[in-house]
């Protein structure tokens, strides 16, 4: 039975999939991520210029930022909602994992956890220590097969989520196997993340996925990357307790939209041959050789590997799904540089505004006519993006 809400139930942004590059003192997290993004600095670019509800602060399991997160929590700077979650001004974070898992005969894959609360997380992050290298680094491998981590997270009355599932490099279907059930219980998987390079209808080739939540994260290694993916949620609240309720699709809440980016600018949506340095961007299938060099050792594109283990020939996207708006970022769009990009967040306020809801005349007084142009044209999805794959992303043309 439903309860009524405290507050009605209203939208909320959420991009949950931002990681750490460094701690505050400096000890790196996320290698390869950008040393700007440390908890604090996170939400206040979510909060500040992104205007993000919600936002899945990846790598808290590691001890040094769940010093951190105290930290903020101790000096007030932050506070511990009851529901589940860190509210910072008015973006609430959801402490997050991203883990490596790997089980005999299939491929190496990451999923996402997110966890209620600070102790729930701490418990986490102790058991992973015990099965982990270095505990203080993000996406590390635990030993435990793909089964017993789910059931870990689960226990804890965590979230699970397969990231980035078809990208060739650690996703669920794009490295680990062709079917979910191999590797994990379908029925203990609150969502999956499409991934940059895949959109609603791609994943719409299996009919596994028909009703499992989905949803795009920006897997944001800098701070201009935070929110060029995220989802919009129906909630009571932005809280975890109505995250979780949201992806059961309880009680009115749920996933109302899902802004992604537009496919072909993700870096691996077709396939890439390393010899000659060329995208398959044809209507054929190439998964085997390069047709125009011979090569044999091809960087598999995502749609490329879809259509390879698809069970449909033509894609179904079920009723009750809600609709995918291809989004191109700020950052993607000819013309929009620092300085543009600080006039109009400076007009506007913060980069949905811009993206969104800003007036195309308002647009041009400051940016100039042909910027404005294409913010407009990507806002109503009018763009066609040169292709990415093989680890680059499209482009959109001037």
């Amino acid at each position: 039975m439903c309860e009524t809400p405290r507050e009605p139930l209203r939208e909320y942004t959420a991009d949950l999939h931002v990681h750490i590059g460094r701690t505050s003192s400096g000890r790196p997290v996320k290698i390869s991520a950008s040393a700007d993004l440390t908890f604090r600095r996170i939400a206040e670019e979510a909060s500040e210029r992104k205007g993000i509800d919600l936002i899945g602060v990846i790598d808290c399991h590691s001890p040094d930022v769940l010093d951190d997160v105290a930290d903020c929590l101790d000096r007030g700077e932050m506070e511990e909602l009851p529901g589940g979650g860190v509210r910072f001004r008015r973006t609430v974070l959801l402490l997050g994992s991203e883990i490596e898992v790997k089980d005999p005969g299939f491929g190496a894959v990451h999923v996402l956890a997110f966890f209620p609360t600070v102790a729930d997380m701490r418990s986490f992050s102790d058991w992973l220590a015990r099965r982990m290298r270095n505990v203080r680094l993000s996406s590390q491998r635990v030993r435990a097969s793909a089964r017993e981590l789910q059931r870990e997270v689960l226990d804890r009355g965590g979230l699970f989520v397969p990231a980035h599932i078809f990208t060739p490099h650690k996703g669920l279907y794009g490295s680990g196997a062709p079917r979910m059930a191999q590797l994990l219980d379908p029925e203990g998987v609150s969502a999956v993340e499409l991934g940059l390079s895949a959109d609603t209808r791609m994943a719409g080739y299996l009919s596994e996925l028909d009703d499992v939540p989905f949803l795009t994260n920006s897997d944001a290694h800098s701070p201009a990357s935070i929110g060029r993916e995220y989802n919009v949620f129906r909630l009571a609240e932005p809280t975890f307790i109505e995250v979780a309720r949201a992806l059961r699709g309880e009680c009115g809440r749920g996933v109302v939209a899902n802004y992604g980016l537009h496919p072909r600018l993700g870096k691996y949506y077709r396939s890439f041959c390393p010899g000659c340095g060329r995208i398959l961007d044809a209507d054929d299938v190439f998964t085997e050789r390069c047709p125009h060099c011979g090569n044999d050792r091809l960087v598999r594109g995502v749609l490329d590997r879809i259509r390879s283990i698809a069970d449909r020939e033509v894609p179904h996207v079920p009723a009750h799904r809600p609709p995918y708006i291809a989004q191109v970022p700020l950052r993607f769009v000819p013309g929009v540089g620092a300085k543009t990009l600080e006039r109009l967040l400076a007009r506007f306020g913060t980069e949905m505004d811009v993206l969104h809801r800003a007036d195309p005349r308002e647009l041009a007084e400051v940016a100039g006519e042909a910027v404005a142009a294409r913010i407009i044209a990507a806002r109503e999805g009018k763009l066609e993006p040169e292709v990415g794959g093989g680890g680059r992303y499209g482009k959109i043309r001037a």
